[in-house]
């Protein structure tokens, strides 16, 4: 499978005018760039968040040369038929392909206990989520009964068309789930040899579900730091993460490359090796131009 190389508009960009985020993503379009990155919370840790779906329209309509690579949406807090027609929607405003990646969140579990979901049960719910969803995506009437889900001839018309589904997920029953049920995983916070053990688990759960395991594919979302030198690398992408997770940057600094291109290249090489087809790159530096320059220097580099 072709080496795909994306990144996540720079976070100093979300809050900027809009006319710079379309600046960026041209910027990432004439660079080369595979695709862009959406994120999704409702309300994460602080209160901040930001609609996947929404995101991913915005930015597919915003520079149509790009794909959208959403990763992840926290499906179990919305109905899969509400999804299903958002998915529908996005198909028929954009034209775009779309890799939709799920997941059940956790980092905060407040934010899905003021959504209505115990946080106890968001992998049963994930698992009735997907099905629903995936048999949506087809166009045809769907019934379902489940412990969470009662649904009786709903239809999605038109069908939405460039969808690929994937899960993210560390935990033995995510990558279960991942080889069971949707077309690959998105990985985060792993080493290239834990990434290389978790492959052979969705593997397995793909071969015992009676699929074709080489038809998955796999991803990686590593936050990056580019900067004039390894300090300011380092720092560039330490502030962010840590006012994302409330946690010291210690604690995610071996997934999270910093420095020269190459720097980071070499660091995220291991991963292609380990099977990695598709990087989401989490760019952070003190200018968004170097967070495109960077990314781009390190698709040349990698594809070399």
């Amino acid at each position: 499978m072709q080496l795909r190389i994306g990144m996540f508009l720079p976070r100093t960009t979300l809050d900027a005018a809009p006319a710079v985020r379309v600046e960026v993503l041209r910027a990432m379009a004439d660079a080369g760039i595979d695709h862009v990155g959406a994120s999704d919370h409702v309300s994460f840790h602080t209160g901040w968040g930001i609609d996947g779906i929404v995101q991913a329209t915005a930015l597919a309509t915003a520079e149509p040369r790009l794909a959208v690579a959403l990763g992840v949406y926290l499906l179990p807090l919305r109905h899969p038929v509400a999804v299903a027609r958002q998915l529908s929607t996005f198909s028929q405003l954009t034209g775009s392909t779309l890799e939709f990646g799920v997941g059940v969140g956790g980092e905060d579990p407040h934010e899905l206990e003021i959504c209505g979901v115990d946080p106890r049960t968001r992998g049963r719910r994930m698992d009735e989520c997907i099905k629903i969803l995936r048999a949506l995506m087809t166009g045809d009437a769907v019934s379902f009964e489940g412990e969470f889900f009662q649904i009786d001839d709903a239809r999605i018309t038109p069908a939405p068309t460039g969808i690929t589904l994937v899960s993210g997920g560390r935990a033995d029953a995510a990558l279960r789930r991942a080889g069971r049920l949707t077309d690959g995983w998105i990985a985060a916070w792993v080493t290239p040899s834990r990434f290389t053990e978790r492959r052979a688990v969705i593997e397995r759960a793909a071969i015992d579900a009676g699929r074709d395991p080489d038809l998955l594919r796999y991803g990686f979302q590593p936050w990056v730091g580019f900067g004039v030198d390894a300090t300011a690398a380092r720092a560039a992408v330490a502030a962010p993460v840590e006012a994302m997770y409330q946690l010291p940057f210690a604690k995610f600094e071996r997934y999270s490359p910093h420095g020269t291109p190459q720097q980071v290249a070499d660091a995220l090489r291991p991963y292609v090796e380990a099977g990695c087809s598709s990087f989401n790159i989490s760019a952070q530096a003190d200018d968004w131009r170097r967070c495109v320059d960077g990314v781009s220097a390190v698709r040349e580099l990698l594809l070399a």
